[in-house]
């Protein structure tokens, strides 16, 4: 995934990435703002943790290991006539950052969220006043997950994320005091995006880098990077296994048409979240393209991990012979260039598969590729496929960008397809839209058109690449116009419309 092209992208957009719980940050119409006094640092009766036990949440990346991103309506505290009527009720700015990439988790009446300049935050949930701050290495992409405490600390619930430079913390979700810190991948471009798993004491960490981007020095040896999960010891971020994506090492292949010398096999980096599936003692990671040739067979792939061990338990690669880096934009000199022989089309996966089952003894994995096609595959006979259906052009921005979501019947699958003008400014008229599968078969069920928001306005786009969130009835979906809607999951008709330039809701 060319992240830098993402970024610049993202710079230049007003969107709120990941998806925040409106039982949390919105209120219904009825309800009143807090008064300005309960702004910035909480009080000492709002600061404690757990502050509401009872309260709806939203834990990590997904509220569950399956990685469905769905709520019911006793979950969220939400109803699908609630969706209409919500307004804002208060918002949290990231001082001196420009982008805000992490996820909110919402559990027991707080919000744990991660910023670009590598703080992360602990708000209350009610009114928005800050509990307490930390200060990781690196910027935070990685939603926080939170779970018992079962380190030496004194605390009674720990909270656990990854930073850019392949760190993994646990702080005490108390007070933000850090537990404990550890090193996923030694290599200086590694960094976590996809947010941790935590399973009965241990952490499930996926890895990718930032290496594809160092390809645009034309002297720049491309590349050594394999991406890897990580199960680290909850208590003590120990390293129990690593399992590298790759199971060669990168060693010395070719030389570039600048001299340098080139590398390879490399890339195949995991972006996101893994999915668990305890019953069956397995990990399911979505990976990324190759980074240099020779291409690998396990990019572009989902793989399945033994839980235990950490054993490649098989493979499925849905798009070979991807390899791809960030000297192969088109505006770079490819004279100069770390490019690959046969550059592939960077249609790595960005977001995590979903496991779902059908029955007993039938079940599926639910996975959307960048490419623009959404597949089901049989986690029981290796990945076969059992479905696939297109919803996007695909590209290095285009297809299905960071998830999807699921409920019993349909996925949910929000479509990015970016492109560019002339003069190198984002296409107000194209990308966008979010189409409804039915599970059982990839029929197209409804789909809705991207919006027309971005009207006249410069370097705007319907695009849509946050992964979408469900609750019972309602697809919450957000765009690069700016927008965060909700749609209707019986025909995809917007329900709810909500304008983050304007901060008001109609």
């Amino acid at each position: 995934m060319n992240s830098q092209t993402f970024r610049s992208t993202i710079f230049r957009s007003t969107v709120l990435l990941g998806s925040i719980w409106a039982s949390t940050l919105f209120a219904r119409a009825e309800a009143k703002s807090p008064p300005p006094s309960q702004a910035g640092q909480c009080r000492s009766t709002t600061a404690s943790f757990p502050a509401r036990p009872e309260a709806p949440q939203w834990n990590g990346w997904s509220v569950d290991a399956t990685n469905r991103r769905f709520q019911s309506t006793a979950m969220a505290g939400l109803s699908p006539a609630d969706v209409p009527r919500l307004k804002l009720k208060w918002a949290f700015g990231f001082a001196g950052a420009t982008v805000a990439f992490s996820q909110p988790t919402i559990v027991h009446g707080t919000v744990f969220v991660g910023s670009e300049d590598g703080r992360v935050f602990s708000l209350d949930a009610s009114s928005g006043c800050t509990k307490w701050s930390f200060q990781a290495g690196a910027g935070v992409r990685t939603a926080v997950v939170v779970g018992p405490n079962v380190s030496e600390g004194l605390a009674n619930y720990a909270v656990y994320f990854g930073d850019q430079h392949g760190s993994v913390y646990a702080l005490d979700a108390a007070s933000g005091q850090l537990l404990w810190k550890a090193q996923a991948d030694p290599h200086p471009a590694a960094m976590i995006t996809g947010s941790p798993q935590l399973w009965h004491g241990r952490l499930y960490v996926p890895v990718v880098s930032s290496e594809e981007n160092f390809a645009i020095d034309p002297h720049y040896e491309c590349c050594r990077f394999r991406g890897s999960v990580v199960a680290l010891d909850a208590g003590s971020g120990s390293q129990i296994w690593k399992t590298y994506t790759i199971g060669e090492v990168s060693h010395p292949t070719t030389r570039s048409k600048a001299g340098t010398q080139l590398w390879g096999p490399s890339g195949a980096g995991i972006w996101s979240a893994p999915t668990l599936d305890p019953d069956h003692s397995a990990i399911y990671v979505a990976t990324g393209n190759s980074y240099s040739d020779p291409a690998t067979d396990t990019s572009d792939s989902i793989l399945a991990l033994n839980m235990n061990s950490g054993k490649i338990l098989w493979s499925r690669q849905l798009t070979a012979n991807d390899a791809y880096n960030s000297s192969c934009v088109w505006f770079f000199d490819h004279a100069q260039s770390n490019c690959p022989q046969a550059p592939g089309s960077d249609f790595d996966f960005g977001s995590p598969p979903i496991l779902i089952s059908f029955s007993r003894d039938r079940r599926a994995l639910i996975a959307s590729q960048k490419s623009g096609v959404v597949y089901a595959l049989d986690p029981d006979h290796e990945g076969k496929t059992l479905w696939q259906t297109r919803v996007g052009k695909g590209g290095p921005l285009g297809g299905i960008e960071w998830g999807s979501a699921a409920d019993a019947d349909k996925v949910y699958a929000a479509v990015s397809d970016c492109s560019w003008l002339a003069g190198g400014e984002l296409d107000p008229a194209s990308g966008g839209g979010i189409f409804a599968l039915r599970l059982s078969t990839g029929d197209k069920v409804w789909h809705q058109p991207p919006s027309a928001a971005c009207q006249d306005r410069k370097n705007c786009t319907p695009a849509q690449l946050a992964a979408v969130s469900a609750i019972s009835r309602v697809v919450f979906s957000e765009a690069l116009d700016g927008h965060l809607r909700a749609y209707s999951t019986d025909d995809g008709h917007v329900i709810w419309d909500f304008d983050t330039s304007e901060t008001s809701s109609r």
